[in-house]
């Protein structure tokens, strides 16, 4: 069945966050934030910084970690994901700012992460200079990376069908999230950063949806790929072509599940000598 006129209306008036938080949130990104935690060591008392929060997946799995007496700060560049984070019920310091100027001083953090953000950010080796700037000594530092779309096979199934269909220009919009999937590339960026001593991880991960016309609708509707650039009749022929792509990846009730794992970032800030 095509997506019906209620439907294209409802998309149209939920903001890009909104639709991040509905959609992306609980299909890719929840599960990381456990995993970002622990990478991090959060615990009991930390001053926690994350950094390109969005809407607060990772931010609020790092409050669960630091009572008593820490504190969790989520910044973000995009005031839509602050506005949709700041309706959660949590004790949070939401800021807006950008990665590669972060509005805090030298050696304020016992913690700082980042989910799936360095790949858009305009200088990630700033970005990543900034970061171990606020962490304090002994500060714990885990980001992490889309992996390569080659590793993500329903990804990399949609990228070539978008090829296919609307050609380079489409396929590569949605391509541009998994930029940085290349960990001798990631690792000479954290030696440009001065994260000589950095460590490069991968980690499975499962994107799972509904069906598979919520999957495309989803990837649709987002602004930092695909949004804005298929009219009506293109969705269409994109939403009929995916039933067969994606079937391989269909379970009997209609769910999709596929691999996309990521690449973790992990460093901890030399102790003053």
């Amino acid at each position: 069945m095509s997506e019906t006129i209620a439907a294209r209306a409802d998309r149209a008036v939920r903001s890009p966050a909104e639709v991040y938080e509905e959609q992306f949130v609980p299909a890719l990104f929840r599960h990381w934030g456990p995993l970002l935690c622990d990478a991090a060591n959060i615990g009991p008392g930390d001053r926690v910084l994350d950094v390109a929060c969005g809407t607060g997946a990772l931010t609020l799995a790092a409050v669960g970690r630091i009572r008593p007496g820490g504190a969790v700060l989520g910044l973000d560049a995009n005031p839509e994901m602050l506005a949709v984070a700041r309706r959660k019920p949590a004790d949070v310091e939401w800021h807006e700012g950008r990665a590669e100027s972060l509005p805090f001083a030298d050696a304020t953090f016992d913690a700082v992460v980042s989910q799936f953000g360095l790949m858009y950010f305009d200088d990630p080796v700033t970005a990543l200079r900034e970061m171990q700037r606020v962490l304090r000594p002994g500060g714990r530092l885990a980001v992490a990376v889309c992996d390569a779309l080659e590793h993500s096979p329903g990804y990399a199934a949609l990228a070539a069908l978008l090829e296919r269909l609307f050609g380079g220009r489409v396929a590569d919009a949605f391509r541009a999230p998994f930029a940085l999937g290349d960990a001798a590339a990631l690792s000479a960026l954290c030696v440009d950063a001065g994260l000589a001593e950095a460590g490069i991880a991968q980690h499975q991960g499962t994107v799972r949806f509904a069906s598979i016309d919520a999957l495309v609708s989803t990837e649709r509707a987002c602004v930092w790929t695909l949004g804005g650039l298929l009219d009506d009749a293109q969705f269409e022929r994109l939403r009929r072509e995916a039933q067969a792509v994606f079937r391989p990846y269909a379970d009997a009730s209609g769910m999709v599940a596929f691999a996309m794992p990521a690449l973790l970032i992990t460093a901890a800030k030399r102790q003053v000598a």
